[in-house]
């Protein structure tokens, strides 16, 4: 599923950024204030997705600039650095869950679903158009991040990081300190539960 404004920078924004990388390592602090108002807006909606708390988010967004910043030095300029800041920033969101958590997960989120084909989705009604022709995307984008926070937190950071900023498998197994099936078991109960939140959303449009 597309999710306008999270996608990473096209290859002119990399290539600027790497300008700005090399400048700000050189000590031009004005450099990295421009790198920080660059990816300011995307990385706060990846901390808030995760976190599904502002102050959260922020807390995460700004820790996330600092430790960016204190760690520069490392960053491989052959590299994408918005991928680089993401990773940082979806390691901080994810410390304040931990933080945040009293109790482990009383949920089982991995068990196998039985069928023939070791999936069983529940009843969902077709969608006959896609979701982008039906709402305009301020309206689609406010009802995607209304469902994101209202989902399980398990759910919500796999989604986010696979589908959202396009993570891969191993990578996302990383950062969550889980196994690759468990992300994928993950993802799946994620997207269907996502679907059929807004399955009514697309049908009530239908119907009207």
């Amino acid at each position: 599923m597309a999710a306008p404004d999270i996608a990473p920078p096209n290859p002119l924004f990399k290539s600027l950024d790497l300008d700005l990388v090399h400048r700000a390592k050189e000590g031009d602090v004005a450099s990295f204030s421009e790198l920080v108002s660059r990816h300011e807006r995307k990385i706060f909606r990846l901390t808030q997705h995760i976190t599904g708390n502002r102050e959260d988010a922020e807390d995460a967004l700004q820790e996330a600039f600092l430790k960016a910043y204190t760690k520069l030095d490392q960053f491989q300029e052959g590299s994408q650095f918005y991928t680089w800041l993401v990773r940082i920033a979806v390691n901080e969101s994810l410390m304040k869950l931990r933080k945040r958590r009293n109790t482990p997960f009383t949920i089982s989120l991995d068990e196998p679903l039985e069928s023939d084909d070791g999936l069983i989705p529940r009843e969902i009604g077709q969608w006959e158009d896609n979701p982008e022709s039906k709402f305009a995307q301020q309206e689609l984008r406010e009802i995607l991040d209304q469902q994101l926070k209202s989902m399980p937190e398990a759910f919500r950071t796999v989604l986010v990081l696979r589908d959202l900023e396009q993570i891969s498998t191993e990578e996302t197994a990383r950062l969550l300190e889980i196994s690759v099936p468990a992300v994928k078991s993950r993802l799946l109960r994620a997207r269907l539960h996502l679907r059929e939140k807004l399955n009514k959303y697309f049908e009530r449009g239908k119907s009207a």
